[in-house]
């Protein structure tokens, strides 16, 4: 069968393979591919940056944002042959930890978690895999157009959620959000925030186009200034650039009792100043709080669904700018200016 596939640490050895199918021991639910999602960690595994084979082969099969169909499911499962499914990214270390066998696998302790596609398990941009029951999140079958969308929200679910926790600490009133990049993990951040009530707010440099509307189209404010240069407090704030003046930015120019998520990963290398003692200063006398936050778990793909299911269909759905035969993979990579997702069908005529 195809697979999309790379040689870890090789740049630009991408190609579309012809691999085995997939083992029975990988799980009794043989899902098909329908739909993998592409976004920055695949662009980096692709140059060679990062990423790790499975135990035995050399290659790596790409692809973590995923949908497809169950094809085969065991009885007494509760899946059914016909259910959409997004198959969880993330799988728990072989010890496991005390996260991992609290099912919190996001919160690994030891880091010799699993991740399809990235990290010791083949992804999902292949025509067939398999897959344990419980590594499986079933979606309402009027989420086939977008489902796709369900792991990048899975991370700015938990976010949320962490943010949330964090903020019940004592008296917290939020009325003020900040989401810094328009990009699908920042426009789902956006999404989520709205769908909370919060008035909120969303920077990036873009001036015109697509997403200055989506973020309106939400109800939203959309800012291409800096965040300092807008005087805007924000009681939360959802950092998803991993740009470094960005991450200094927000965490300098937040309200007091601020909660302030960073969800981007940032290059090495970069240095900028920084009044670290000011920075020090800032954050204790008024009480804010800095945290990093990635990857997702089972409750957080049951959060995402939910956030789908009551999101816009039509709005979701514009989030997806190019959806590209998987034959033409090397033109789904490259990057243009107008692209917010670019989803590879897997299926000849795949189902939406």
């Amino acid at each position: 069968m195809r697979a999309l596939t790379v040689k870890p640490g090789v740049a630009d050895s991408l190609a579309l393979t012809d691999i085995d199918e997939p083992a029975s021991v990988d799980g009794p639910v043989l899902v098909e591919g329908l739909y993998v999602g592409l976004c920055g960690t695949d662009a980096e595994i692709v140059a060679g940056e990062y990423g790790q084979a499975p135990p035995g082969s050399d290659l790596l099969v790409i692809g973590h944002e995923n949908l497809g169909r169950v094809a085969e499911a065991p009885a007494g499962s509760d899946l059914t042959t016909g259910d959409l499914v997004v198959g969880i990214v993330r799988r728990p270390d072989s010890v496991p930890c005390s996260a991992c066998a609290a099912g919190e696998w996001d919160m690994c302790r030891n880091g010799e978690y699993t991740e399809h596609g990235i990290k010791g398990l083949h992804g999902f941009a292949r025509e067939r895999w398999r897959a344990e029951p419980d590594a499986l999140v079933r979606l309402d079958p009027a989420l086939a157009d977008v489902g796709v969308l369900l792991e990048p929200t899975t991370i700015v679910a938990k976010a949320w959620e962490q943010v949330e926790r964090i903020g019940r600490r004592a008296f917290w009133q939020p009325e003020i959000a900040v989401v810094t990049g328009a990009g699908p993990v920042g426009l789902l951040a956006a999404m989520l925030g709205a769908q909370r009530g919060l008035q909120v707010h969303v920077f990036d440099q873009v001036t015109a186009g697509l997403k200055p509307q989506l973020v309106a189209d939400l109800g939203a404010t959309y800012h291409s200034e800096t965040l300092p240069d807008s005087k805007i407090k924000a009681d939360v704030i959802i950092e998803c650039t991993g740009v470094p003046s960005v991450v200094v930015d927000v965490m300098t120019h937040s309200a007091n009792d601020s909660v302030v998520c960073l969800t981007g990963v940032s290059s090495v290398g970069t240095s900028i100043p920084l009044d670290v003692g000011s920075l020090n200063r800032n954050v204790v006398l008024r009480n804010d709080v800095v945290f990093g936050s990635v990857n997702a778990n089972r409750r957080h793909y049951e959060a995402g669904v939910a956030a789908l299911a009551a999101g816009d269909r039509s709005w979701l759905s514009r989030l997806i700018t190019r959806r590209v035969p998987v034959t033409d993979f090397r033109d789904a990579f490259a990057r243009r200016p107008d692209d917010v997702k670019v989803v590879l069908e897997l299926a000849t005529g795949a189902n939406r």
